[in-house]
């Protein structure tokens, strides 16, 4: 019944529309993805894809296509969050760190601080452990030395450094010998 309502012309006519219609959203995907790329990871980026032609190309153009062609160029977050968020996955995998210095670049290119950047990795000592948290902040330091950016560190941790850990509870009126780790316990308690 179907194939006396639909001539072979018809679908045949049904079928093209559909593949220039995919030919054309992958050339504007593949341009969003290019674009991307470029704004975020500048010349570095490209040396990536270009790395790796000759062994998995189809490696590249998933990276073009789906990675900045349809993740990171979409808008509904900013490129800043994202490679915020970026960094914190690559930070907690812990063995990344050509990636996560490309990421901490691209931070840089989009607006982020690098105090965020800092932040962000330090948070995932909570998550991923002290190991990937420290190899993370060496790569941001490798980075940001790299850039000629000067970080002067966080008061707390300056004075923490500075006079110990039990000084600076004592200053800010937290009991000494309460455990710092569960602020659930210690919320309102002096």
């Amino acid at each position: 019944m179907i194939k006396s309502l639909i001539s072979p012309g018809v679908l045949l006519a049904g079928a093209m529309t559909a593949a220039s219609s995919y030919a054309v959203e992958a050339d504007e995907r593949r341009a969003r993805g290019e674009e991307t790329l470029e704004k975020i990871t500048g010349p570095a980026g490209k040396k990536v894809i270009d790395s790796l032609i000759d062994i998995s190309p189809e490696l590249g153009n998933w990276i073009i296509d789906f990675a900045y062609g349809d993740v990171f160029s979409d808008t509904q977050v900013s490129l800043c969050t994202r490679e915020l968020a970026t960094i914190s996955g690559l930070t907690a995998l812990g063995n990344a760190q050509p990636e996560l210095k490309v990421h901490i670049e691209g931070a840089l290119n989009v607006g982020c601080g690098p105090a965020e950047i800092v932040a962000i990795i330090s948070q995932m000592v909570v998550y991923s452990g002290f190991p990937s948290a420290l190899n993370g902040i060496n790569a941001a330091r490798e980075v940001f030395e790299k850039r000629g950016i000067k970080m002067s560190g966080s008061s707390v941790g300056k004075k923490i450094h500075e006079t110990g850990l039990s000084s600076y509870r004592s200053d800010a009126g937290i009991n000494p010998w309460r455990r710092v780790y569960c602020p659930a316990i210690h919320s309102g308690i002096k």
